[in-house]
């Protein structure tokens, strides 16, 4: 059962398919300008998640891993937006998410689901939705889920809804 306070939401995963459900749960919430960071050890469920958001936002493919082009771009047939997916391994710092002009991505039409974001966290805004990975298990996965600013936690609280917690 997901446990969760007014900024932060703590939920376990037990197979590959709930924390795809649970991305996609979050990624029928999600808007233009928002930014999502997915933090984890490698194999933690980040790029599962991840492909969950595309699921529920409404991607019109399969979000796979950018791991070698950095940003993966997807959209969908509802509107303009645009869903960034950021792998930010290869990276070296802030210094190098500003050079590539990572910032842009959340604004405008889009918003951005970082992997890898504490190698850039000085670049990223200080509010933000993030979401720490951690194995329990072969398949099961701890959630932590940390909101910073008000839309954030507004976020949280709808989410935490549709799980049917109460904060």
């Amino acid at each position: 059962m997901p446990t969760s306070s007014n900024d932060h939401l703590e939920y376990t995963s037990h197979d590959l398919a709930q924390t795809q459900a649970l991305g996609q749960l979050l990624g029928a919430l999600l808007r233009p300008g928002d930014v999502v960071c997915l933090s984890g050890d490698l194999g933690a469920g980040k790029t599962a998640f991840a492909q969950g958001i595309g699921r529920g936002w409404g991607a019109r493919e399969r979000v796979t891993s950018p791991t070698f082009t950095l940003v993966h771009e997807h959209r969908r047939d509802a509107d303009p937006a645009v869903f960034y997916h950021v792998d930010c391994y290869r990276l070296d710092g802030a210094g190098d998410a500003w050079s590539i002009g990572l910032e842009d991505l959340w604004h405008d039409d889009g918003f951005a689901v970082i992997e890898w974001p504490e190698r850039i966290q000085a670049a990223l805004p200080a509010e933000r939705l993030w979401i720490a990975f951690a194995f329990l298990g072969a398949q099961q996965r701890h959630l932590a889920l940390q909101a910073s600013g008000a839309r954030y936690v507004a976020l949280l609280a709808a989410l935490g809804e549709q799980l049917g917690v109460t904060g």
